[in-house]
């Protein structure tokens, strides 16, 4: 009998892109995980005043993100990163972006307590 996932279907990690990453080594994966929840809490902190290093924070943040299958989170920082470019909507987008980091992070929580 397979086991079950590790998160629900409708997660928001994508937990077969973190496998095929971490070429399926669960340790390395809970590693993995627990250094980005970890990093994007820094990278919110240094972000919340929409200071002028945003834009980076925001890109540094996106390639975390793609790496470890968290793709909303991506998604909300390149909008971040476009918004702040543009210079229109970055409070708007900074709020997506720290939901979708919240939704993650709830997610990895979850997967790390097993």
């Amino acid at each position: 009998m397979p086991s079950p996932p590790l998160a629900p279907i409708d997660s928001p990690l994508d937990l077969d892109h973190l496998s095929r990453m971490t070429l399926g080594d669960s340790e390395l994966e809970q590693e993995v995980l627990a250094m980005f929840a970890e990093q994007a809490v820094r990278l919110i902190a240094a972000m919340t005043a929409l200071p002028a290093e945003t834009g980076a924070l925001a890109h540094k943040l996106k390639g975390s993100a793609r790496g470890i299958g968290a793709f909303a989170v991506a998604d909300a920082a390149a909008t971040l990163e476009t918004a702040i470019r543009i210079g229109r909507n970055q409070p708007h987008a900074f709020a997506a972006l720290k939901e979708a980091v919240a939704e993650v992070r709830a997610a990895i929580a979850t997967i790390l307590k097993h």
